[in-house]
């Protein structure tokens, strides 16, 4: 049996069970245990499975470090050091967004170089002893945005740092379809599945097609709204506006 223990502090409580939920699924199909403890202050996610499968569980207990570190610790970093203007709301998290989606790949890089998944890991202490790099290049990104905090101020200008910010984003999907239902928005990727059984808000609507970053996007409403307007002005170039009613279109299945 190979076993092996992912730490996080009780704090990040929120974190550590969407990694214990994501690990459970993966390793239970290959016949494999995870089990969790709190122990002094800590949260502990404990492993183990057969030999033969060590490879491609060390590669899904590395995607899950990776995308920890990338999304929830690169986020709170943000929240922490970035300093916006008053700015709207809705436009406010999108530009985080992007932020947060900005080199990616990069910052996915740097975290697995310095992964080592033959002893075990606590996370905090990974990255606040083996990730310098990159919260220093996190810091140049904070500190770039904080030095032109007065050129957001503008409409058009924020627009036009937004819409740069998302052109330079990594393609996530090939194609999304939005469609507007009372009360919110919902998402459809290929093959018609939904992006989040809950309805997305006005609020968050462009964030969310900004994490998918798909290279061409379905409209299927003809209402106008601040947050429409926007998603229309940063990715006008992949926008299909579609008339039709939902119910007349061809293929599109609701469960």
């Amino acid at each position: 049996m190979w076993e092996f223990s992912l730490n996080l502090k009780s704090e990040n409580f929120n974190l550590a069970k969407k990694i214990f939920l994501s690990l459970n699924n993966f390793i239970s199909k290959i016949d494999g245990v995870v089990t969790s403890h709190e122990e002094q202050e800590y949260i502990s996610i404990l492993i183990a499975i057969k030999e033969k499968d060590i490879v491609k569980v060390q590669a899904y207990i590395s995607d899950c470090v990776v995308e920890s570190i990338c999304s929830d610790f690169k986020m709170k970093y943000l929240d922490k050091y970035l300093i916006l203007p008053e700015y709207d709301k809705i436009g406010m998290i999108a530009f985080k967004k992007a932020l947060l989606n900005f080199d990616k790949e990069t910052d996915k890089f740097i975290v697995r170089k310095n992964l080592n998944l033959e002893k075990d890991v606590f996370l905090e202490s990974f990255y606040y002893f083996k990730l310098k790099s990159l919260q220093e290049k996190w810091a140049e990104l904070v500190s770039l945005s904080n030095e032109n905090r007065d050129y957001l101020l503008s409409s058009e200008s924020f627009v036009d740092l937004l819409k740069f910010l998302v052109d330079n984003l990594d393609i996530e999907e090939d194609e999304i379809s939005v469609v507007k239902e009372d009360g919110g928005y919902r998402i459809y990727i290929e093959n018609n599945n939904l992006f989040s059984n809950k309805l997305i808000s006005e609020e968050s609507i462009v964030s969310s097609v900004i994490d998918l970053c798909p290279q061409k996007i379905n409209l299927y409403f003809n209402e106008s709204s601040k947050a429409t307007n926007l998603l229309e002005k940063i990715f006008k170039e992949r926008i299909t506006i579609n008339n039709s009613s939902l119910k007349n279109i061809k293929n599109f299945h609701i469960n």
